[in-house]
């Protein structure tokens, strides 16, 4: 089983080890609820994903609600019964270890920030870099 949970500690979830589908999201509504550039989110089917804790839910679309922690706001769940009927979708970063499951696509890249496209040709740092002086 996969285990994950909120920044604070007060929500925790189990979930099977395989994802239904596992993307990197850019749309709008993902963006504006996290303020990330972009959610992944691993798609499951809710009888398999056991919850502890109770998560705040609001209806952020017409079919959308979003699942995350009253206490610390860490987003966790999405349900939207339009597009995935009968899944939950968790947010995948706030898994133990985001790693065990590999990323199968991005999608709603038509409202992906511009600067998203091309995150490999900018300079990567293990931790952060030394800043420059201020002059």
């Amino acid at each position: 089983m996969l285990t994950g949970g909120c920044h604070c500690g007060a929500i925790r979830y189990e979930t099977a080890e395989t994802a239904v589908h596992h993307t990197l999201c850019h749309c709008t509504d993902c963006r504006k609820a996290s303020g990330a550039p972009a959610v992944a989110w691993a798609l499951a089917p809710p009888g398999e994903v056991t919850i502890t804790g109770e998560p705040v839910w609001y209806e952020s679309s017409d079919h959308g609600r979003r699942g995350f922690c009253g206490r610390c706001g860490t987003g966790l769940f999405c349900i939207n019964e339009e597009i995935f009927p009968g899944q939950i979708d968790i947010q995948s970063a706030t898994l133990d270890d985001p790693d065990a499951i590999g990323l199968q696509a991005q999608i709603q890249t038509a409202e992906r920030i511009g600067w998203m496209a091309d995150l490999g040709g900018l300079p990567a740092y293990e931790r952060f870099p030394a800043l420059p002086e201020a002059s």
